[in-house]
């Protein structure tokens, strides 16, 4: 065992983290779902997504027998919504290949769905106990930093450094408790912003600390301007109704609900298109801006009354006219959610 891995086990086992609600399983299924959930994605925010998850889809099965529609709900206000298409995904094919039981092989875990070798590595040492090592964002931080490791992390050539010191530093025992020893490290005392450095197990020789480098680690992304896009979105509404529509399952927001975009028709021609009917009033609302990643989007609201009978556009797999006060057919991305609360509120629903 390297000192360095020493160390954090040593700190681990007063200051780790061991009340957090997938630790109290040894059950490999909520340890992968919240290694999904925690991608990109802090721990506080994560935990009461991931309790309402749990309740509803306790298991692997009951996973993969869901409708999407409803996983994706479970997942709205999450973000990266890919996680939870994928995850879904995989649950089907552990539960028609693998008997519903997560493999236990590193190969056969990065096959599914979602699962890159990070991920895997973590599933498959916190649940089984198995030596693998980990990059996810927190160990990349603390590996950079002590060992002083120049240039962004998603550079091919910086990511094998990291992975080599990874691999150098991970134990042959106690392999869990180091793996989530390092997550912890990295996501309350070697943070981000204002690490506490005097309360870190490795400082000793950590080389960002000794050179007074600390924030020059682990280098940025180099900048980019983002794009900017734009676009319409129509809330055609009618009898405290508004249309929705799922979107496709490739691009943004994939299988998510969500209001109609206006291509380059008129809002009245996409009327008699779509509905049949004809716009009794229209109005606009103020931009709203949504950033992702890699672009803004500019949100440009119209809403559409709609004085015709529903009837002429039925619900379909695809299409549906929801009730405000009602629960969403399934995941909504923000900005959706915004504009329907904000429609809500203009047509005096209080529930829902």
């Amino acid at each position: 065992m390297s000192n360095f891995a020493g160390r954090l086990l040593t700190w681990f086992d007063t200051e780790g983290r061991k009340d957090l609600p997938w630790q109290q399983s040894a059950d490999p299924y909520p340890i992968w779902v919240s290694e999904i959930m925690l991608q990109q994605t802090q721990v506080q925010t994560v935990i009461p997504f991931y309790e309402r998850f749990m309740s509803s889809f306790p298991t692997v099965k009951a996973l993969a027998n869901a409708d999407r529609d409803a996983v994706l709900h479970h997942w709205s206000g999450l973000g990266y919504y890919a996680r939870a298409r994928n995850l879904h995904c995989a649950a089907a094919v552990i539960r028609d290949e693998h008997a519903s039981r997560i493999p236990t092989d590193i190969d056969q875990l990065i096959a599914l769905p979602g699962i890159g070798r990070s991920t895997a590595g973590a599933i498959l040492s916190l649940a089984f106990g198995q030596r693998h090592p980990i990059l996810d964002g927190n160990v990349k931080r603390v590996l950079a930093r002590h060992a002083a490791i120049a240039g962004w992390p998603g550079k091919t050539t910086v990511a094998r450094q990291l992975w080599e010191l990874a691999e150098w530093h991970t134990p042959q025992d106690r392999s869990a408790a180091y793996t989530q020893a390092i997550m912890d490290l990295g996501a309350t005392v070697c943070t981000r912003s204002e690490p506490a450095c005097e309360r870190c197990p490795v400082q000793i020789d950590c080389k960002a600390l000794l050179t007074d480098g600390i924030r020059d680690y682990p280098g940025r992304k180099p900048k980019k301007v983002k794009p900017l896009r734009q676009t319409t979105m129509l809330l055609a509404s009618r009898d405290r109704r508004v249309f929705l529509e799922r979107r496709p399952e490739a691009g943004i927001w994939g299988g998510l609900w969500s209001l109609p975009e206006l291509d380059e028709r008129s809002v009245e021609q996409w009327c008699r298109d779509t509905l049949n009917v004809r716009a009794s009033a229209t109005e606009a609302w103020q931009l709203l801006r949504h950033s992702f990643s890699h672009y803004d989007l500019d949100i440009r609201p119209i809403v559409v009354r709609v004085d015709a009978p529903l009837s002429k556009v039925a619900d379909g797999d695809n299409t549906t006219w929801h009730r405000l006060d009602d629960q969403p057919p399934g995941g909504l991305a923000a900005p959706v959610r915004k504009l329907m609360d904000q429609l809500k509120k203009s047509e005096h629903v209080t529930h829902g």
